[in-house]
């Protein structure tokens, strides 16, 4: 919005040019959706704790947790709110991309809204059905999927890039769908299993949207893309703005949401906030370096698969709890040093993968 301001305004002064560098208008979006947060989250908090939004708590988990009943949830909204605003004031919005990754961030939330909204009406903590979650979830991430490999210009743009191999280009066809499908619509449901202890979540979701903005700015860039030998998407560059929205956002809503909470994301973020990621990976083609990069959130959606499906077969359990945050709060560990340790994987692991930009 503003960026066709300062064109504008640029005919008059050239001074405002600036504005049409990303990585000014990058900085000038972390800033802004910071400074929502911080602003509007105080009054958000009051409003949900007025509407008694309250966290339902599982009886069967973790006794520590049983204090948290009643924190205000759906505090996502807060970060949807600021990632939205950022994006609108700072991004091109000329930029299909910016579009289907800020409408796919927003469509979730509103799955995840349904989901929160149906816990704290009923007051337990099952919510929305999972057929019915599942459903929506898959038409919208259905919908981008389609969507993209219909408007893409390029063969880069619907290949598989394999990282540390240089010039790999694995041609994916209708396959790109169905790729672009799961890592969204798969890191969605990560990122919600993750989201289980105060500030587990957000952090590490700040730091891989900071990587992918990276990437972003790269692929977008001819001549880093070149020297680099990853493919060039002309565009995705744009994403560095809402990119550095989540950051923004996401640091903003820690400083309510670190231990001990004042308020949980709930769905509403969790679920947004997991699209927004696998859907940045897809549009930059680092749909495996996302695997990387956010293997806390990997870790936690296996340990649920093995749990399951151990106990479905044997009728034992691997973990004595899923998803594997809880299995190391029962096994003592107190819930600041879960959630610090698996920060400090998430930066070794987003360092990693930026690596792989020049191991080839």
């Amino acid at each position: 919005m503003l960026t066709a301001l300062f064109d504008q305004l640029s005919h008059f002064y050239s001074g405002f040019n600036v504005f049409q560098y990303i990585t000014l208008r990058a900085i000038l979006g972390v800033l802004t959706a910071l400074a929502i947060a911080l602003l509007v989250g105080p009054w958000m908090i009051r409003k949900l704790a007025e509407l008694k939004f309250g966290q339902q708590v599982r009886t069967d988990g973790p006794q520590t947790h049983l204090s948290k009943s009643g924190t205000p949830t759906m505090g996502g909204a807060l970060i949807l709110v600021a990632i939205a605003a950022s994006t609108l004031l700072w991004g091109n919005l000329a930029n299909h991309y910016v579009w289907v990754v800020l409408l796919v961030t927003l469509a979730f939330g509103v799955v995840g809204w349904m989901d929160d909204w149906l816990k704290i009406s009923k007051k337990n903590s099952k919510g929305l059905p999972a057929r019915w979650k599942y459903f929506w979830q898959s038409v919208i991430g259905l919908t981008a999927a389609v969507y993209l490999y219909a408007s893409a210009q390029t063969p880069a743009e619907t290949s598989l890039l394999v990282p540390m191999l240089k010039d790999v280009l694995i041609p994916l066809g209708f396959g790109y769908v169905v790729l672009t499908y799961f890592v969204i619509v798969g890191t969605s449901n990560a990122v919600n299993l993750t989201d289980g202890l105060d500030g587990l979540a957000i952090l590490p979701t700040v730091l891989v949207a900071g990587a992918l903005a990276v990437f972003a700015y790269l692929t977008g860039n001819i001549k880093f893309a070149e020297y680099l030998g990853i493919p060039y998407v002309a565009g995705v560059g744009e994403l560095v703005v809402f990119c550095a929205a989540i950051v923004g956002a996401g640091l903003g809503f820690l400083w309510f949401n670190t231990y001990p909470a004042q308020v949980f994301m709930g769905d509403v973020g969790a679920l947004a906030l997991g699209a927004a990621l696998g859907t940045v990976a897809v549009m930059v083609r680092q749909e495996i370096v996302l695997f990387i990069m956010g293997g806390i959130f990997v870790l936690e959606t296996v340990s649920v698969m093995l749990q399951v499906a151990s106990f479905k077969l044997t009728g034992k359990r691997i973990f004595r709890m899923a998803p594997i945050h809880h299995h190391f709060e029962l096994k003592g560990w107190p819930e600041p040093k879960v959630i610090v340790r698996f920060w400090i994987i998430t930066v070794i692991l987003v360092l990693i993968g930026l690596a792989t930009l020049k191991v080839r």
